[in-house]
């Protein structure tokens, strides 16, 4: 006989909406689900560990009264309408939380080879004139106006951008996926891209599902928040898994 666990519904709600899954994909997967949030029925143990794994969600949340409130380590995203950013998805929070680790390991390596800071971050000052951090921006690149006009296409032109960010010390990532699964897919509506400061290993995370005009400008916009090295945007460790 199966057992059945008293799964707390808004948990259950919670869970599904940070996963984008509505009712009727649910349904469809779980023929109760219905009936799990009025009440009238429970998910067997394994139902609600198939769940767990369906929407990303550590086991024990579902066992809490009301859903937990998952703060951002980076509370400033560039969104689609430049709109502030709700509670994060899952699957937000864990490509932070890889390019965290990214971060981690490579910072680690730079202070093992003895690398120097990286003199991008915080050369502007937040009242320096706008004209003065663009200067520093360009230089630091080194990417004249001359070039950026002789590339063809958007792709050519964030294609060199990247490759100019990567020179100057910023590690560039960029993807349209949830780390090499297909099947989690980054919504553009959610955010288009962010940046970690690190005097060593300063990050930069592009929403690769956005156009590639969008993408140059998203660049160019986290590339600035690295020149005058927010703290605000300085990323927190991975928050210890459960």
């Amino acid at each position: 006989m199966s057992a059945f666990v008293p799964a707390s519904i808004p948990v259950l709600r919670w869970a599904a909406a940070r996963a984008r899954l509505d009712d009727a994909d649910l349904t469809q997967r779980f023929s109760k689900w219905p009936l799990w949030l009025t009440a009238d029925a429970q998910p067997t143990l394994r139902q609600l560990e198939d769940f767990a794994r369906l929407t990303h969600t550590p086991f024990g949340y579902f066992f809490l009264p009301e859903p937990p409130r998952l703060k951002l380590p980076v509370p400033d995203f560039r969104t689609l309408r430049d709109t502030p950013m709700r509670e994060p998805s899952v699957d937000l929070l864990d490509t932070l939380y890889l390019c965290q680790r990214r971060q981690d390991w490579f910072r680690e390596y730079a202070q093992m080879q003895g690398l120097p800071p990286v003199s991008l971050i915080g050369q502007a000052h937040v009242k320096s004139a706008p004209e003065a951090a663009a200067a520093i921006l360009r230089d630091a690149l080194g990417l004249s106006v001359a070039e950026r006009q002789a590339l063809p296409t958007w792709t050519d032109a964030l294609r060199q951008l990247i490759a100019c960010a990567e020179d100057a010390g910023v590690l560039v990532m960029a993807s349209s996926i949830v780390g090499a699964n297909s099947h989690r897919k980054l919504d553009v509506g959610e955010f288009r891209g962010f940046a970690l400061a690190d005097e060593l290993a300063p990050l930069l995370f592009l929403n690769g599902a956005d156009s590639k005009a969008a993408q140059m400008f998203s660049l160019a916009h986290e590339l600035a928040h690295l020149v005058f090295g927010t703290k605000r945007r300085i990323g927190c460790r991975r928050p210890g898994a459960c």
